[in-house]
């Protein structure tokens, strides 16, 4: 059994501990200040998903899989129950794992997605990202070119080279497992979490700009987390986390000290 590559901040603190997950195409280096922040209160733990970061390659992927990976990862550090934020895709991975376990789970944050199925929309990114050759391509800047002709925004772009790496072969490539990202992506992003309820403490965190939580979502999240509340951050788009930090890591602390 493979366990999911993590950072752990404030491994010698008390309390209920915290696991982050990153979106798709993320990491756990994505959330370092963060981690730093919330590591000086207790122990958090910032988490590769399967098929992403440093974490283990596998041709499943869906919500499930990812579930049964916080499992495994909870039991393999003797972890009885804790505190869980996912941003997007993690997102839809806590919410799983919640509704399958949720005598494991303390309170759930879930940034910027709902518990729905959501048409696809990453068509143009993992094209993108599938241009790349990297028999041809020496640095990174040749990289962001690439992918510029394809991708408008520049943060964007930024987000998705925070993944490459040298290989031993002196080659670059993506940490994350393109090919499967790519063959199940529909297994991940086209479907609903699975039915269920979590009756425990949830709170669901959209950005303002952002379009992944609708009002009319409100109903849905209700039937499966009815103890929720939402919070909108103010001058952030669907990257929450890193387009408002300051407010983000408020609601986070306020919630988690309830």
């Amino acid at each position: 059994m493979q366990i999911l590559h993590s950072k752990i901040y404030g491994q010698e603190k008390t309390g209920t501990p915290l696991l982050v997950f990153h979106g798709l195409f993320g990491m756990l280096d994505n959330w370092g200040s963060f981690g730093k922040e919330f590591g000086e209160l207790f122990p958090t733990h910032l988490i590769d998903l399967r098929n992403h970061g440093k974490s283990f390659h596998s041709d499943e992927m869906n919500h499930q899989v990812l579930a049964e990976d916080i499992l495994h990862y909870m039991n393999f550090y003797g972890i009885e129950k804790a505190s869980l934020l996912g941003h997007s895709l993690g997102g839809k991975a806590v919410m799983t794992f919640a509704i399958s376990y949720p005598e494991k789970v303390e309170k759930l944050i879930v940034a910027d997605i709902a518990p729905k199925a959501y048409p696809p929309h990453h068509q143009g990114i993992i094209k993108a990202l599938q241009s790349v050759n990297f028999e041809e391509v020496n640095s990174r800047q040749e990289v962001e070119n690439v992918l510029s002709q394809y991708i408008p925004e520049k943060f964007v772009i930024q987000f998705l080279t925070k993944n490459l790496y040298w290989t031993e072969d002196k080659k670059l490539n993506w940490r994350f497992n393109l090919q499967t990202l790519a063959e199940k992506y529909n297994d991940f992003v086209a479907n609903a979490i699975k039915f269920g309820k979590f009756e425990g403490e949830t709170l669901f965190i959209a950005g303002a700009k952002s379009n992944y939580i609708l009002p009319q979502d409100e109903l849905l999240i209700r039937q499966q987390f009815p103890k929720y509340q939402l919070v909108t951050i103010e001058n952030a788009g669907h990257w929450v986390q890193a387009q408002n930090p300051k407010d983000f890591n408020f609601a986070v602390k306020e919630f988690l000290s309830q």
